[in-house]
């Protein structure tokens, strides 16, 4: 059997498999988010661009709301990555090379995570293989010209679409061009323009949008780097950094990637393919790192910097693994612990089976429990309003809870137009994506034949807020704390009717208490 075949049997065995996983567990609440976020189409949103939304929306109009729709495209995209890996590899180094490159990519947790949870970083590294092969396939043709510098453009584009940080593929563009004096010549040719000119098209929707929404973006990833507070050195935060990648690419597995790249840093100049791959990796992963100074950063943001950096890994202990039996025993240990982390990772129980049990929280935990509370919310709200013989609408306490609540109510009664099923506390400043959509807290435009709420004191000219007068049940995690002061301040009273408890395996793992609001009246100017 060809290798070629191999690897095609592999990834689509790795496929099905996933697939079957998708419905295993519940949404994690970013999941939940984004598919709010794909019933409410925009050119951006508040933290990321639209390529998700646009995502979910498609395969939710075939699978329908639900956690197989949702995470359909997860395994498609990560098997799409793989085999791009492997012909980009098997273009470098030959298709042996490439195999092993896709097996040790399929045996690091964090993808295998990403190839079942459907999140931003699925979009976000297919674009960005799939650009940094054309763009190699564009090189190869110089100095003759290629519509690959068109394709690369638009590619790195699309991915820019789905994760900012798709962006610094253009400077890896820009560099390796400079750096190579055989290929400053394309500088005065219209590739590299085409190429700019088509990411630029691509970054116009985001643009515009953040334009009229007080650039709250770049407000955004500003307080995520933690630079609103100024910048410090702090080096135990990039010793965190560092130490856990070792956790999420498996120990050995990111030990011999870092080892085989620093290794190859004196081939730099010598190698045109180490130079290649190099500068995919450093622009992104400098980055990060410098950022990690002040704060931390999360091991999966500089992911994109660990496929050019994994090939050159590749390439470096390729011409070691047929003459040394240790290498080879080590490579083999490597990708059996990465694989042992993976199935960890995707399935906890899998520990229990073995004897382990949790001393804390199963990190799992973050994607079970949301279902089963939501119907019971649901009953408890359906037998209030039953009681109170008047529909009462949603609060929860934060994003987290909200869109969870939004993706697993059966009855979602939504208000109006663009309206989430179920809301957060409002608040003048813009603090997520629920900001920018309908409020409980805004007023519209009186129409005609429209009539006031009774006891409505004050209104701002010919508007009205039609929640005025009605009464909400808030949601809040745990069992103790006060109802937060805008809530208190906005209805008349507040009163608890109720807690939900979701245990699994003898443990509480979601606590949610429920207050009946009385009488909203919007918050005193």
């Amino acid at each position: 059997m060809s290798t070629t075949r191999a690897v095609w049997l592999f990834v689509a065995a790795l496929t099905a498999i996933r697939l079957s996983l998708l419905a295993a567990t519940n949404l994690s609440f970013d999941e939940a988010h984004y598919w709010m976020w794909s019933e409410r189409l925009a050119p951006a949103y508040f933290s990321k661009g639209p390529g998700i939304a646009f995502a979910i929306r498609a395969s939710t109009a075939v699978f329908g709301a639900n956690e197989f729709g949702v995470r359909f495209f997860s395994p498609v995209l990560a098997a799409g990555t793989s085999l791009l890996l492997f012909y980009f590899a098997s273009r470098l180094f030959g298709a042996t090379a490439g195999l092993w490159a896709v097996i040790a990519l399929n045996a690091t947790p964090i993808f295998n995570i990403g190839a079942v949870v459907m999140t931003i970083d699925a979009l976000s590294i297919f674009f960005w293989i799939a650009a940094m092969f054309t763009f190699w396939l564009a090189v190869e043709k110089s100095p003759g010209f290629s519509w690959y510098w068109t394709v690369t453009g638009l590619l790195i584009g699309l991915g820019f679409l789905c994760k900012y940080t798709n962006a610094f593929e253009l400077i890896s563009v820009l560099l390796v061009l400079a750096l190579v004096p055989r290929l400053r010549r394309e500088f005065k040719r219209p590739g590299v323009y085409l190429l700019i000119g088509m990411f630029i098209l691509c970054t116009i929707p985001p643009i515009v949008w953040n334009a009229q929404h007080g650039w709250i973006t770049l407000a955004h990833l500003r307080s995520r780097g933690n630079l609103d507070r100024g910048f410090n050195f702090h080096p135990a935060e990039v010793l965190s950094f560092l130490g856990q990648h070792f956790i999420v690419y498996s120990p050995l597995l990111f030990l011999a990637m870092a080892w085989g790249v620093i290794a190859s840093w004196r081939r730099l100049n010598q190698q045109f393919k180490i130079l290649f791959l190099m500068w995919f990796g450093l622009p992104v992963f400098i980055f990060y790192l410098l950022l990690s100074v002040n704060k931390s950063a999360a091991p999966n943001w500089d992911g994109l910097a660990f496929f050019g950096f994994g090939l050159v890994a590749t390439y470096f202990w390729w011409e070691r693994i047929h003459t040394s039996v240790l290498v080879r025993i080590c490579a083999s240990v490597g990708v059996l612990v990465g694989l042992i982390m993976s199935v960890v990772a995707l399935d906890t129980d899998s520990l229990r089976v073995a004897g382990y049990q949790f001393p804390r929280s199963d990190p799992s935990d973050r994607m079970r429990g949301w279902k089963s509370a939501t119907e019971a919310l649901e009953k408890m709200r359906n037998d209030l309003e039953a009681q109170l013989g008047e529909k009462l609408f949603l609060i929860a306490d934060a994003r987290d809870r909200a869109s969870e609540i939004s993706f697993y109510l059966r009855d979602k009664r939504v208000e109006g137009p663009g309206h989430p099923p179920a809301y957060i506390p409002e608040s003048q400043d813009m603090v997520n994506q629920f900001s920018f959509w309908p409020r409980y807290d805004q007023f519209v435009e009186l129409k005609p034949g429209m009539q006031r709420p009774e006891g409505e004191v004050y209104t701002e000219e010919n508007g009205v807020n039609l929640f005025v007068g009605r009464d909400a049940l808030f949601i809040r995690a745990g069992e103790k704390g006060r109802v937060p002061h805008n809530i208190q301040a906005a209805f008349q009273s507040t009163e608890l009717v109720g807690t939900i408890e979701v245990s699994r395996y003898g443990k509480v793992i979601r606590i949610w208490q429920m207050f009946l609001c009385r009488s909203y009246r919007t918050l005193p100017l």
